[in-house]
C-alpha cells in the first residue's frame, strides 16, 4: 500500500509540476483561441455576405440550402484557421523584432521613418495634382518608398549619425561618460613607505612619468610617522622628509594622492597588507623594497620600482668608450681605484689606486649589471 501511495503522490506532483510549467504559455493559448473564434465568426459573416451577393450560384440549384451551409462552414473554417496568422502571429513577430533592436537602432529607425514620411508628404502635394489614377497612388507610393528607405538608411548609418550628433552636442551617452569617470584616476597605485622616504617620487611625479592615483594606506602613514618619531637622527630626518614630500605632492602635484583607511586586519605585516590592498585595487604597487618587489611579482602584481627606473634612464656606456672620472677611494682588490659618475654609477678603475683625489681619463673595458645597480670597469687611458 505504501508503494502505491508513493507512486500516486509522485504522479500528482508530476501533474502539478506539468501544470505549473504550462502556465507561462496559457495566456497566449487563450488569446489565440479567442482570435480563432472571432475568425470563425468573421468567416461565417463573410460567407453569408458573399452568398447573398452571389445568390444565383446557390439558389439556382436543387440543393441550395446544402450548398449555402457548406459555403458558410468553409468560410468559418478559413476564418478560424487564418485569422491568427493574419493578426497574432505577425504582431508577435513584429514585437520580437522590435525587442531585438538596440536603443540606437530603434531611435534611428523611428527618426528615419518620420523624416521619410515628411519628405513623402512634401513631394506628394505636387504629385496629387497629376490626373487619376496616378494622382491617387503616386503620393502614397512615394511616402512609403521614402519612409522605409530613410528608415533603412538611418539604421545602417546609425553609428555615424550618433557620432555626428555627439560632436555638435545634441545628445550625450551616459554610459560613455560613466565609463570615462570610472577610468579617471586609473590606475590606483599603492605606495610603500620606502618609496616615500626615498624622496625621488616627488620629482618623478612632477615629470609626468606616473599617471593615475597614488594610494597611501593609513598604516603606511602610521609607519611613516613612527619613523619620523624615531630616536635615531637619520631615521627621524628621513621620516620627516617623507611626510613633507607627501604633503607637498598632495598640494602641488597634478597626480592625485589619496590617503585611504583600508586595512587588512588578518595580516600583521605591513608588506602583506600592501600586497593584499594592491590585489583589491589595480594590482599596481610602488616600492623600493627589494623583498617586497619579489613577493609582489610572484603574486602577479605590477611593481613600479624607483631604483629600476633610475637604472633604466642612466646613459648607456659601452666598452671602448672614454670617460673622465675622479678617483676618490681604493677598491676591494689590490691596486683598484673607485670613482662615481654624476648619476651615481660606480666605476672601478684597474690600477687606479695611485690616482686617488685626481681626475683621470679612463677607457671602459666592461659593464656589469647587478641587482644593486650597474658597475663599470675601466683602465687608465694611456697617453
Amino acid at each position: 500500500m505504501l508503494g502505491w501511495k508513493a507512486v500516486a503522490r509522485r504522479a500528482g506532483m508530476d501533474r502539478r509540476a506539468g501544470s505549473v510549467r504550462r502556465q507561462p504559455g496559457s495566456s497566449d493559448q487563450t488569446v489565440i483561441r479567442i482570435i480563432r473564434l472571432l475568425g470563425g465568426a468573421l468567416g461565417g459573416i463573410v460567407g453569408l455576405v458573399l452568398a447573398g451577393s452571389g445568390s444565383n450560384l446557390i439558389s439556382g440549384t436543387d440543393y441550395g440550402g446544402a450548398f449555402l451551409a457548406v459555403w458558410v462552414v468553409a468560410w468559418i473554417v478559413v476564418g478560424f484557421a487564418l485569422l491568427p496568422y493574419l493578426t497574432v502571429v505577425p504582431a508577435g513577430w513584429l514585437i520580437r523584432q522590435v525587442e531585438e533592436l538596440s536603443t540606437a537602432e530603434f531611435v534611428t529607425a523611428v527618426a528615419g521613418l518620420l523624416i521619410g514620411l515628411l519628405m513623402g508628404l512634401l513631394l506628394g502635394l505636387p504629385l496629387a495634382s497629376v490626373p487619376a489614377p496616378l494622382g491617387t497612388w503616386l503620393p502614397l507610393g512615394t511616402s512609403l518608398f521614402l519612409g522605409f528607405g530613410m528608415m533603412g538608411l538611418t539604421v545602417a548609418k546609425r553609428a555615424d549619425l550618433i557620432l555626428a550628433a555627439e560632436a555638435i552636442g545634441l545628445i550625450r551617452r551616459p554610459g560613455v561618460e560613466a565609463a570615462a569617470r570610472s577610468l579617471r584616476g586609473e590606475p590606483h597605485i599603492v605606495v610603500d613607505t620606502s618609496a616615500i622616504i626615498d624622496g625621488r617620487i616627488a620629482e618623478i611625479v612632477a615629470s609626468g612619468f606616473i599617471y593615475g592615483t597614488l594610494v597611501v594606506p593609513r598604516f603606511v602613514l602610521d609607519e611613516l610617522q613612527h619613523i619620523a618619531d624615531s630616536p635615531d637622527a637619520l631615521r627621524r630626518n628621513r621620516g620627516r622628509r617623507g611626510l613633507e614630500i607627501l604633503a607637498q605632492m598632495q598640494k602641488q602635484s597634478t597626480t592625485p594622492v589619496e590617503v585611504v583607511d583600508d586595512d587588512v586586519p588578518e595580516v600583521a605585516e605591513v608588506d602583506g597588507k600592501l600586497v593584499a590592498l594592491a590585489k583589491a585595487r589595480s594590482r599596481v604597487i610602488l616600492t623600493n623594497d627589494f623583498n617586497l618587489n619579489r613577493v609582489a611579482e610572484v603574486q602577479g602584481l605590477r611593481v613600479m620600482n624607483v631604483n629600476s627606473l633610475a637604472n633604466a634612464v642612466k646613459p648607456a656606456v659601452l666598452p671602448g668608450e672614454e670617460l673622465r672620472v675622479r678617483v676618490i677611494q681604493e677598491g676591494k682588490e689590490a691596486g683598484q681605484g673607485v670613482g662615481f659618475l654624476d648619476d651615481g654609477t660606480m666605476i672601478v678603475v684597474e690600477g687606479g689606486a695611485r690616482f686617488i683625489d685626481r681626475d683621470l681619463d679612463v677607457s671602459v673595458t666592461r659593464v656589469l649589471q647587478t641587482v644593486a645597480g650597474r658597475m663599470i670597469f675601466a683602465q687608465p687611458r694611456l697617453e
